[in-house]
């Protein structure tokens, strides 16, 4: 066994026998590259290749990565994301300076030599087996670019990374080959700018021009001779001699560039000695990546876009192809977002709720009949610091899609609730005893033959906001008030199926992505739903019963050398989602909201809109969801953790005892819309005639707030149906079997008993376990609002 040295390293022998190989080998090389195989050598070993003719003949030049630039729908920037920071350019833009710059410091025989440079690899062979180690190399501009080209192949995998910079035999013979390859296809001057646009030059910055523009704020083609000298040293090791972060190193490796160029002959040496004695003249730029960098608050609308490259298979089949196109960029992706909509959003959310505030807002726009999203923003902005209340969470969106659980939509989910009951033949006058309180009504037909059940020992209950607030009501008055009572009473009687079959028309889904409950508490809005899918779905009211699947990409290019070549997208699906009649019974109804209703403070004035508020129960989320035939848009407000209730709060520097969605969702709706339509025409909608339902307390025990006669929706008030009727039928009976004489009594008082147009629970009359309380409430009363 060969004795080492007392110091540590090689023996003469082995110092030797190490240069006799590598000599060897690079002759071997150098003769032509005709080794027949490199086990004849012995290069078989872990880590190298199995022959030199096995290696496939042809590399490709990988597509590099590049910026992609995101724009609006009128083509102005939002933002630019990256990988790797880098824009492609031609070598005309390349300064002369920085040319022979590279070349001076990294290969000087660049143009005199082949693939490989035997006088290099001599020179390289014989300092390391003096140094018994690598102490210098010896590849060429070409190599490294070969390098180069597997680093960026492996992307951001770090074992493929691991393997392409693996210090191997094996690896330096695929890399000579190659060499070899691309000197005869490409040329010097194509190697060059290939090489210039491939290499990292640290901070970030892949390529001259990212380079050029990261340090000095100016393009590649203009930099001087003392700006390129720095750039060209920096290469070797970005880490070392980043100027950045250490000044006086970067300086003392720009002066060794300028003197090689000196001794070159590239420059003289006056010129070299003028261009050491300068300073460095940095004049960086931050780099300018990803959605942080959105203009109008478009963050999270940029991080939308994103996901959607990421998760749509119109990019890709599999998760691996659509992130590697992501990834290699190069993108030019022009989206739906109009910067009017999307700038009068941003300005309403930031003037109604602080981002410091101990609840949110969340606010996004759509356009009815395409789906195109036009406006996304939140109050907290898009960003990684918790200390500035800053997130990269989309309160706007499903959680799948890069936000959240979703929050209960409360009373906005009603109207669904009314358009599957009108779709499936009930008139927009029916009428419901709607009490103030009541246990949900039972059994409940549900989809698949399955029933909800109440609990009859601990039987669910509901109440109304108001005390007041106590029917009977018709579609039109509960509506615009919003009675709970009401819609449980609708959707108790038509069943849940059509519910869950309208909503699914509508695109209404659990923002979590779990199915929705089969309970009539549905349509009080239990279901967690995030505001894009609000909007979407009340744009389908919008445009007369059409539901489109939201988009937010336009067109997407992708730059391919020189060339720009259009990729498919993501499109629209449109379907009907229920009869232009049955959109507009909504419209009509939706649009009292905002007269009458709850919405008042939503309203557009002049413009004809439309709406509906929607308060959940311990208000620890509040909404307004509305549109006009050309513009639908849903706001949300509350807390993403779900736990601070909006009571005794303060938001956007207005105090609040208690949180409405028509007292601060909905101004922020009015300001955000008004903005985002300004200047845009103001079509009104297809209304129907609708019954004047409401009624005076005066009204009151009086007998003439009966139901329809018929279900045609005429809208002929005939009070057949008598106050006494309902009172004593829904509020006179007992849940022990007693009897209702109230209902009786009332029933006397009130006229005669036709049948009734509203459905009644099972066992409701006789008193038992599935009828609602209220045997103190058989008052006889009759029609009047309890």
């Amino acid at each position: 066994m060969p004795k080492k040295r007392s110091g540590g390293g090689l023996s003469p022998m082995q110092q030797a026998a190490k240069f006799l190989g590598v000599s060897v080998l690079a002759g071997a090389v150098m003769a032509g590259i005709a080794l027949p195989a490199a086990g004849a050598l012995g290069l078989a070993a872990k880590g190298s290749v199995k022959g030199f003719d096995e290696i496939p003949a042809n590399l490709k030049s990988p597509q590099l990565s590049q910026r992609t630039t995101i724009l609006d729908s009128r083509g102005k920037q939002i933002a630019t994301v990256y990988s790797r920071d880098r824009t492609v350019v031609d070598l005309k833009d390349i300064s002369p300076y920085l040319q022979k710059a590279i070349v001076a410091i990294e290969d000087s025989r660049f143009y005199k030599h082949g693939a490989v440079d035997l006088k290099g690899v001599l020179r390289a062979v014989n300092k390391n087996a003096q140094e018994g180690g690598v102490a210098q190399g010896a590849s060429t501009l070409t190599q490294q670019l070969v390098k180069n080209y597997f680093i960026e192949e492996a992307g951001d995998d770090p074992t493929k990374v691991a393997e392409a910079t693996q210090q191997t035999l094996g690896r330096k013979i695929r890399e000579l080959k190659y060499a070899i390859q691309i000197e005869d296809k490409l040329g010097k001057k194509k190697i060059l700018e290939n090489y210039l646009n491939i290499t990292f030059f640290g901070e970030q910055a892949y390529g001259v021009e990212a380079a050029a523009q990261r340090y000095f704020s100016k393009h590649a083609k203009d930099l001087s001779l003392q700006e390129s000298a720095l750039l060209a040293g920096i290469v070797q090791s970005p880490s070392r001699y980043d100027p950045v972060n250490d000044e006086a190193e970067a300086t003392k490796r720009r002066n060794v560039v300028l003197q090689r160029m000196a001794e070159l002959g590239d420059i003289s040496q006056k010129e070299a000695d003028q261009a050491k004695g300068k300073p460095l003249g940095l004049r960086t730029s931050r780099p300018k990546n990803g959605c942080i960098t959105a203009v109008k608050g478009a963050g999270f609308f940029c991080d939308y876009v994103r996901q959607v490259v990421l998760t749509d298979p119109v990019f890709g089949k599999t998760k691996e192809a659509r992130a590697k196109l992501w990834n290699r960029g190069g993108l030019t992706i022009r989206t739906t977002l109009d910067p009017q909509a999307q700038q009068s959003a941003q300005e309403s959310i930031k003037d109604h709720v602080y981002k410091s505030d101990a609840v949110a807002t969340a606010a996004t726009v759509v356009e009815p009949g395409t789906g195109k999203i036009l406006a996304m923003g939140q109050s907290r902005p898009y960003g990684v610091n918790v200390n500035n209340d800053e997130t990269t969470i989309n309160l706007s969106v499903n959680q799948d899609m890069g936000g959240g659980a979703g929050y209960q939509p409360g009373s906005t989910f009603k109207p669904i609730v009314a358009a599957a009951a009108v779709e499936g033949g009930k008139p927009p006058t029916q009428e419901y005893s709607s009490p103030y309180e009541m246990a949900y009504p039972s059994p409940v037909a549900a989809c698949d033959g399955k029933v909800w059940r109440n609990d009859p020992n601990r039987p669910a209950k509901l109440k109304n906001e108001n005390d007041s607030e106590r029917g009977p009501y018709g579609m039109a008055e509960a509506t615009a008030k919003s009675v709970n009572t009401y819609y449980v009473q609708l959707i108790s009687d038509i069943g849940i199926c059509p519910v869950v079959d309208m909503a699914k028309k509508m695109g209404v889904a659990r923002a979590d992505g779990r199915k929705i409950d089969q309970a009539p508490s549905i349509a009080l809005g239990t279901q967690e739903m995030s505001p894009l899918t609000m909007a979407s779905a009340y744009a389908a009211f919008a445009s007369r019963g059409m539901y489109c699947t939201p988009v937010a990409i336009e067109s997407v290019t992708q730059k391919a050398g020189s060339e720009q070549k259009s990729l498919p997208v993501p499109k629209s699906t449109c379907s009907r989602a229920m009869s232009e009649n049955t959109a507009d019974t909504i419209n009509t109804l939706l649009k009292g909201v905002v007269e009458d209703g709850t919405g008042q403070e939503a309203g557009l004035g002049s413009r004809p809109s439309a709406g509906k508020t929607g308060t959940t129960d311990e208000r620890y989320a509040a909404w307004f969801v509305g549109y006009t035939p050309n513009m639908a848009g849903a706001v949300w407000v509350g807390d993403p953790q779900h736990k601070r209730k909006m009571t005794s709060i303060t938001i956007g520097g207005v105090p609040h005892d208690k949180v409405y969605g028509g007292e601060v969702p909905g101004p922020i709706w009015r300001d955000m819309m008004s903005g985002a339509l300004d200047g845009k025409p103001a079509p009104d909608f297809h209304l129907i005639d609708l019954p004047d339902d409401s009624h005076d307390e005066d009204d009151r025990g009086k007998g003439d707030r009966g139901a329809t006669d018929d279900h045609n929706g005429d809208g002929n008030r005939t009070g057949q149906v008598t106050g006494g009727l309902i009172g004593g039928l829904t509020n006179g009976g007992t849940a022990d079997g007693g009897a209702a004489d109230g209902g009786t009594t009332a029933g006397a008082l009130g006229g005669s008993f036709p049948t009734p147009t509203f459905s009644l629970p099972e066992n409701v009359i006789q008193g038992q376990g599935d009828g609602w309380n209220g045997g103190n409430n058989g008052n006889g009363r009759g029609g009047g609002r309890h």
